[in-house]
């Protein structure tokens, strides 16, 4: 199916066209029977000889209903623009032109109605003309009667054709269904109707409706008053909802897959057809949504738009702008940025900063650069950091070939380059992944990782008796939104152990005075495995930080608190083990050693745990290279 929405003048014979075309009543209301005008919007179909299968939105023509004629344009990707040729071209000619161009909509028909009342000629020139300078230039026409039913075969042809041209939404994009009418049916409750542009709505799907932030489950589904399992983008569809009344249900709320869209308040636009510079207090109309904006200029052709309620808005949407006092489309817009970084002066130290403040002039340069079109490489460098799910809830794929459904992804790569593509890693540390969902633009990555290595050094320089810096205290330092990226960014080139970092190699050296004192300590040991009481540690000015420090060093083994001996101790003590009757008792291998319970049990407990010793069910030990297990 493709759906395709009527343009024109009030009275131009717009639904006329529709009812003979489809031999259905486009005008639902009986208000518009009675003031013989289209009002609301209206829906007919009907299939052509390809069979192709059409679906028309009857838009009114009226000044007054120019927001519904709006809601019903937005979505679609077509038009039907009918011009009569018995009056030509006219103001809501105009107006509807300026709309369609303001959405970018290309393809489409001109139809010249009335041609039963005047030759189509300068009906068709004057239109052309007008058409000229829009995305809609040299439209096939056709002249055509809707009362005779003159041209109607020819109008059927090129509407083929049109159909032909069209591009193909993929059924599996993410679902975005803008509601531009809601009502209750007695027995089954609240349904929606809308034009669904792309994605697969099935009955039984779960789905967001925004701005309410409300889950609701499909019911039931009709596309062109038939009921159906599913139905894919482009298409007319009614939903029969579950878990909410049609009286929350306003035009202009949408229907969205959860979890891959965010709601914007704030977004930066690149203005098209913008004959001046736009007033602050503007409408913004975007699918069936219609509301109030604040509009601040950035750059010559560039905004910012303010919106009172949150929008679920991607790169490369189109928007309209229009001033409803003076009944006039300002402008359009192509959003740049639905995730805009604040506005404000830049502080130092801000490198690793999710959405880093900007000055508006800073801005305004980096939107000049930006083209509408998703592009994960300028993401990342105009961001520096940001979560893979926030990139594709703004319309930036960011899915890798080599990453696992479901899976993390981040990385830049490991030789980042201005100018290459920002490749997404799946979580591998091997591979210089980061975890935690989060992508790194790869130039600021690096300048990350050489910040980090240097806090390091400077903390061991500045406190060389320490375990490390914290990864917490490094995560605060650099501003980063997740510790995991601080562990991403010391694979593989920093030491990590008890959430501590330290400069490589750092473990081969002490302070000049701690070395002396442990050396001495040493020397005084008349056994390896002769701990030094607390007054021998005090002496030497050996405490907790210090012992610590020689511990991680490798100079001293720690049995317990307070209690350290001789690196070789262990091997010492197991030589001397062997060598008595196995298995031996804990009394037996103190006296043996010639220590006292302070040390043996804690020295025993050490060789049980690397299974140097084993201890049987009676507490006795036994030496597995001494006797073979029992």
């Amino acid at each position: 199916m493709q759906v395709i929405a009527t343009a024109g003048h009030v009275d131009h014979g717009k639904s006329t066209l529709l009812r003979a075309l489809t031999g259905q009543e486009p005008d639902r209301w009986a208000e518009e029977h009675r003031r013989g005008l289209t009002i609301d919007l209206g829906y007919v179909w009907t299939t052509l000889a390809s069979g192709a299968t059409v679906a028309f939105v009857d838009v009114p023509g009226h000044a007054r209903f120019v927001t519904n004629m709006l809601a019903g344009v937005g979505p679609v990707p077509a038009v039907l623009f009918v011009v009569a040729a018995d009056e030509g071209w006219m103001p809501q000619s105009e107006e509807h032109l300026a709309a369609l161009a303001a959405l970018g909509v290309r393809h489409g028909v001109l139809a010249i109605t009335r041609c039963d009342r005047a030759a189509p000629a300068g009906a068709i020139a004057a239109a052309r003309e007008r058409l000229a300078d829009t995305p809609l230039a040299g439209l096939p026409a056709v002249a055509v009667s809707g009362t005779t039913g003159a041209g109607l075969g020819e109008l059927r042809a090129a509407l083929a054709a049109l159909v032909r041209r069209l591009p193909t939404p993929a059924p599996e994009a993410d679902v975005r269904l803008w509601i531009d009418r809601s009502f209750t049916i007695r027995g089954a409750g609240t349904v929606v109707t809308g034009t669904l542009p792309a994605g697969t709505v099935r009955v039984g799907d779960t789905l967001l409706l925004s701005p309410h932030d409300r889950t609701v489950t499909v019911r039931g589904l009709q596309c062109l008053d038939e009921p159906v399992p599913s139905a894919s983008g482009v298409a007319r569809v009614a939903l029969n909802l579950r878990g909410v009344d049609a009286a929350d249900v306003p035009r202009g709320a949408v229907l969205l897959a959860p979890g891959r869209w965010r709601g914007t308040t704030a977004v930066d636009v690149r203005l098209t057809r913008c004959a001046e510079p736009p007033p602050r207090q503007l409408h913004l109309h975007v699918g069936a949504a219609a509301l109030p904006v604040q509009v601040r200029r950035l750059g010559a052709d560039t905004a910012r738009v303010r919106v009172p309620t949150p929008l679920p808005l991607r790169i490369g949407d189109r928007l309209i702008l229009r001033e409803p006092g003076r009944h006039r489309i300002v402008a359009g817009a192509t959003v740049l940025d639905p995730a805009p970084p604040p506005l404000g002066r830049p502080r130092p130290g801000d490198a690793g900063v999710v959405d880093r403040p900007r000055r508006p002039v800073d801005r305004a340069a980096e939107l000049a650069g930006m083209t509408g079109r998703p592009d994960l490489p300028g993401e990342l460098r105009r961001r520096g950091l940001a979560r893979a799910a926030d990139l594709t809830a703004i319309g930036v794929p960011v899915e890798s070939p080599d990453a696992e459904p479901g899976g993390s992804v981040a990385g830049p790569p490991a030789a980042p380059g201005r100018g290459g593509a920002a490749e997404v890693l799946p979580a591998d540390p091997a591979r210089g992944g980061a975890v935690d969902g989060w992508l790194a633009d790869p130039e600021l990555w690096q300048r990350l990782r050489d910040a980090l290595a240097e806090q390091v050094d400077r903390h061991a320089r500045n406190d060389p008796l320490s375990a490390g810096l914290p990864v917490s205290a490094a995560c605060r330092t650099l501003r980063l939104p997740s510790a995991a990226l601080v562990l991403a960014l010391a694979e593989g080139h920093l030491p990590v152990a008890a959430g501590r970092l330290t400069p490589p190699r750092c473990g081969a050296q002490l302070p000049e005075p701690v070395e002396l004192a442990v050396t001495t300590l040493i020397a005084r040991m008349p056994q390896p495995w002769a701990a030094p009481t607390a007054d021998e540690l005090a002496r030497l000015r050996l405490g907790p930080r210090e012992l610590a420090a020689a511990v991680r060093a490798g100079r001293l083994v720690e049995l317990a608190a307070g209690v350290v001996v001789a690196p070789g101790a262990p091997d010492a003590t197991v030589a001397i083990l062997a060598g008595l009757p196995q298995p031996f008792t804990l009394s037996a291998a103190r006296q043996a050693l010639g220590t006292t319970r302070r040390v043996a049990v804690p020295l025993l407990e050490l060789l049980d745990r690397q299974g140097r010793t084993r201890r049987r069910a009676d507490s006795r030990r036994y030496c597995p290279a001494g006797m073979p297990e029992p």
